[in-house]
């Protein structure tokens, strides 16, 4: 599974000249803990979250729970001192993104890594949508039945590019999946079960492949 069947396509954004008061509306409004900042291409140039707002806005030794209804409220009062604030000003950046070909469970390190709770999915660099922990928490908690097409999906796929027609047996039960088969080399018995590991949903793998050929020797140079 990939992260282009998971993502949300239609994103709400912010431009970096933007008030922060405007971003916060959006949030608030939205219902949404963070989006991205673009430019007039639709490149991403960060990401303006909650968190980024509250820590330029809120003054020292003030109750966090309110800052975005603060600021919203001081606006209408002081619009000219609070546009002065800029998206830009408060935005993290870079922003860490990913593409949309890539595996779900890579944007799930990533998520883990960078510490964060929503990618921008680019292509090319512009915008193309939005994947959340949220849409991997659901994406985990796929049937057995969906695990097992994905599974089945992958191993046709790698075979035919490893010119192997040996048929590789899948069963799966609340996640944990077992391959059992012949196949034709070492190499691909080994790699088949590091690949099912990256499958949403799979728990553990257990591997039961033998192999008819060993690898061949590399060459000494």
């Amino acid at each position: 599974m990939r992260v282009e069947d998971v993502m949300t396509a239609e994103v709400a954004t912010v431009k970096p000249e933007a008030s922060l008061k405007d971003a916060a509306r959006e949030l608030a409004g939205r219902r949404i803990s963070g989006m991205p900042v673009v430019d007039d291409d639709g490149r991403v140039i960060g990401v303006i979250s909650e968190a980024d707002v509250l820590a330029k806005e809120e003054p020292e030794q003030e109750p966090r729970a309110g800052a975005i209804a603060r600021l919203l409220d001081r606006g209408r009062e002081e619009p000219a001192e609070t546009g002065a604030m800029v998206v830009r000003e408060a935005m993290t950046s870079p922003a860490i993104t990913i593409e949309p070909h890539w595996p779900v469970a890579m944007a799930a390190q990533q998520m883990i890594e960078g510490g964060v709770n929503r990618l921008p999915v680019v292509r090319q660099g512009r915008l193309v949508g939005i994947v959340t922990r949220a849409d991997l928490v659901r994406a985990f908690a796929r049937s057995d039945q969906q695990i097992t097409g994905d599974i089945r999906e992958m191993v046709a796929l790698q075979q035919e590019l490893w010119r192997d027609q040996q048929p590789v047996d899948v069963r799966i039960e609340a996640g944990e999946v077992t391959l059992a088969g012949e196949v034709r080399r070492r190499d691909e018995a080994m790699l088949l079960p590091k690949m099912v590991r990256t499958v949403p949903g799979v728990v553990s793998v257990r591997s039961e492949l033998t192999w008819s050929e060993e690898d061949r020797p590399i060459p000494a140079t």
